[in-house]
Formats: structure tokens, sequence, C-alpha cells
């Protein structure tokens, strides 16, 4: 591969990474319900993703088996509900913690690999799970003095892990369908989205003024169709390493906006909490060596190994 090819695909990974990282701004800003959004965001996404795909030549000749379609849509499912979940942690926690907190995705990916597949996770990995989860309890900021629950700050934080567990979900499926073109695969979960959420959208209550339309326009073409082109080019011309790497460009996006939109200000507690969680999910993701693993099983984690996808939202 060469540099260009290399440098190309990291222009178009940093771009993905940082239109994800505005997307908060644009789910809050709509003022539509979170039903809404993502019924507008899967309507818009599909409408550019079909055209995108047959521009291509992806759409004939059909490419899906029987099993292969209704893996997809399982896929197609988890994604969606992701996406319920993570906008709906906005309002709860903040722009900034949620997208903090859906960063645990790739302990997930580790719990189902666990479950699922029977897989060992390496010592290393274990430790930089507990320093994630120790910034996890840092983000929460749980005071035993005055515990409670009215302020809906737990129920967002759930919201979130939850929209992680999702997206782990979705990714497992996405990988055991291979030999399959990623963007088709996104046309048919969002076509799917649409589907599923048109019952529960509310269509009396929609946007009075053009701006929110063209929030809820750019959620579904930029942040949806545009994000998702970008990330599948990125992806096919990166090594793993930089992709996992350039992922954390999505958070750093997100708190920025978050702060100079909104004005919310951390705690040095939750700092903290932001970056133990970037640095042990970086150190999953770039799989990196702390000596607690023995050497007898190199071998065998470089058998199980699998890169971490990025966690676009």
């Amino acid at each position: 591969m060469s540099d260009g090819t290399e440098r190309g695909g990291g222009l178009e990974m940093a771009a993905a990474m940082a239109i994800s990282g505005t997307i908060g701004y644009f789910v809050i800003e709509s003022g539509q319900s979170i039903w809404n959004v993502v019924f507008f965001r899967c309507l818009f996404g599909a409408v550019c993703l079909t055209a995108y795909c047959g521009w291509r030549g992806l759409l004939f000749p059909w490419r899906f088996t029987m099993g292969s379609f209704l893996l997809c849509l399982v896929g197609g499912v988890a994604i969606v509900l992701n996406w319920v979940l993570l906008f709906s942690a906005y309002d709860l926690v903040s722009i900034s913690i949620a997208t903090t907190v859906y960063n645990m995705q790739p302990f997930f990916l580790i719990l189902l690999g666990v479950v699922l597949f029977g897989e060992r996770p390496t010592a290393d990995a274990l430790a930089f799970i507990a320093v994630a989860f120790a910034g996890l309890l840092l983000v929460v900021k749980i005071d035993p003095a005055g515990f409670s629950l009215t302020g809906g700050y737990l129920a967002g934080i759930g919201l979130a892990l939850g929209a992680a567990a999702l997206y782990a979900v979705a990714s497992i499926v996405t990988k055991r369908l291979k030999g399959i073109p990623p963007h088709l695969i996104a046309l048919v979960q969002v076509a799917l989205g649409t589907a599923m959420l048109a019952p529960l959208a509310d269509f009396s209550a929609l946007p009075a003024h053009g701006l929110q339309w063209g929030y809820l326009v750019t959620v579904g073409v930029v942040h949806t169709s545009l994000m998702y082109i970008l990330l599948y080019s990125a992806l096919q011309k990166l090594p793993t390493t930089r992709v996992a790497v350039l992922s954390f460009v999505y958070p750093a996006v997100a708190i920025l906006v978050d702060y100079v939109a909104y004005g919310r200000d951390l705690s040095p507690a939750q700092w903290g909490g932001i970056a133990l969680i970037l640095l042990g999910s970086a150190g999953v993701n770039l799989k990196w060596r702390l000596g607690l693993t023995r050497p007898l099983d190199r071998a065998t984690r470089g058998d199980r190994a699998s890169p971490q996808p990025s966690e676009a939202a």
C-alpha cells in the first residue's frame, strides 16, 4: 500500500470521526424526540446510501443469502437501538459523558468473545479493562453520602453502556458478513431502521422551522451516509493500529463540541475518569503490553485477536 493511499485513508478516517463527534449537537438542536431523530436519520441515510450503492453497482446482483440477510437484520436491530440509547443518554448525562462511556465498546467485544466464542482475554487486556472500569467509576461520580437516582444521571450512564453493548453485538454480526460490501450492509440496516421506527415516530410533532429540518437532514446525510462512506473507505486503506488511534478523534471532538456549544464543565475527577477510559480503550485496541501476559501465550493471542472496529456513533 502506497504512502499516498494510506495518507488519504488517514484523512478519511479523521474526517469520519470528526463528523461523528458533532452528532450530539445536531440531535439536541433538532428539538425532536429520540424516536423521530433516529427515524429520520435512517430515512435520509437510506435514501443517500441507496443512491451511492446504485452508483457503485452494489444493488445488483443481490449479494445476500437468506442466512446472511437475516444476520444482517439482527445487526440492524442492534445498531438502530444503539442509536436510540446513545441519543437518549445525551439529555441525561451530557454529550461528553455519554460519548466517553460509549467508548467502553471494546470491553463488551471482549466479553462477547468470551461468552459466544470461548475466547480468553490476555492478562494485559484484563488490566486495561480494570483501568477503564476505574475511569467509569470516576465519571459516574457516585457520592455515597448523597446517593440519589432522581436526577437520571445513573440512568444516562446505563443507556450509554447499553448502547456500547449493542454496538459490540452489531460489530460481531458485521464481521460474520464476509464478502458483502459494507455500504450495502449499512443500507439494509438503515432501511430496516426506517421500517422499525415508523410506528414510533410522532408525525404530529414534526419540526416547525427549516433550521430544525436542516439538523435532521444533516444527521441522515452527513452523519450517516457520508460518515459511513468515509469510514469504510478508510478501513480498506489503513492498518488496524492507525484505525484505533484515529478513532479517538471522535470522543475528543464530542467533548470539545459539548464545551463550546453548551459550556459543559467537568470536574477534575471526571476528566481523570475520561482519561482512564480512553487509556484503557487504547490499550485494548492497540494491544499494548504490560508484561502480564506469559510469552508462551503469544501465538494463541495472535490467533484469537481480532481488530476492534471503529466506534462511530
